[in-house]
């Protein structure tokens, strides 16, 4: 269990420990951990006492961030597996404080739900609207900087870089505004995606490139005008039957 691998790594490295504030009781469950975590780097009770509760009672949402996590480790290629990337890597607490606050969205509380977006963005560098729908095994690299609009769709193990926005074209003001990314897409650093348009599933989107049209599947799209470039040439996403 990750919240095991977690108490282990730390009593490893007392110094790691300390720095972290994350203590061997903090290990007793995912969503204690949890909860220490997101709260530490928010230096706020509150959010520490929202995100356990939300882990707590809905077993599906642990479930999901354990895969979140062991996907980033297994993308990522950095020491720790995945106590490492659950400790260490901006992506993934982004990915989970997006989690929660999406969570409380869906149960009517956009409050609570927006305030934890807000603490947590300024936290980690990041600005992921609650209602917008992340499927499972997202690695978000390095997460600076990552815009994520509030109809956006992202599908199953997508992975995106930093300073990435899936924004709108501030010419539809409509309820479906932002982009839709299908599974397995690669969504380079500093790329823009505007507008109610979809990249398609496994498809490769250069750094920097802007996008303003559909991309098809399996294709590459890059530079100022989102070109197509051929077909896409990088997957992280795992090979499923």
């Amino acid at each position: 269990m990750i919240h095991d691998e977690t108490r282990d790594l730390l009593q490893a490295s007392p110094d790691a420990a300390a720095m972290t504030g994350i203590t061997a009781a903090d290990c007793a469950d995912f969503p204690r951990l949890a909860g220490a975590l997101l709260g530490g780097i928010a230096a706020n009770d509150g959010v520490r006492a929202t995100v356990h509760a939300a882990y707590a009672e809905a077993p599906a949402l642990v479930e999901t961030s354990s895969h979140d996590i062991s996907e980033t480790a297994r993308r990522n290629f950095e020491p720790g597996g995945r106590a490492g990337a659950l400790l260490f890597s901006r992506g993934v607490q982004a990915v989970m404080a997006h989690r929660v606050a999406h969570h409380l969205w869906g149960q009517g509380d956009q409050t609570r739900a927006m305030a934890l977006k807000s603490v947590l963005g300024r936290a980690l560098s990041t600005d992921i609207h609650p209602a917008a729908r992340i499927g499972p095994g997202l690695w978000l690299d390095h997460g600076l900087g990552c815009v994520i609009g509030e109809t956006a769709v992202i599908g199953r193990d997508v992975s995106i870089w930093h300073n990435v926005t899936l924004g709108s074209t501030l010419t539809d003001s409509g309820p479906d505004r932002h982009p839709k990314v299908g599974d397995g897409a690669v969504i380079g650093a500093g790329a823009v995606i505007l507008g109610n348009i979809r990249v398609g599933a496994g498809a490769n989107v250069g750094a920097g490139a802007v996008v303003l049209q559909d991309v098809p599947d399996a294709m590459t799209v890059a530079g100022p005008r989102g070109e197509i470039r051929g077909p896409a040439r990088v997957r992280f996403a795992p090979e499923r039957s």
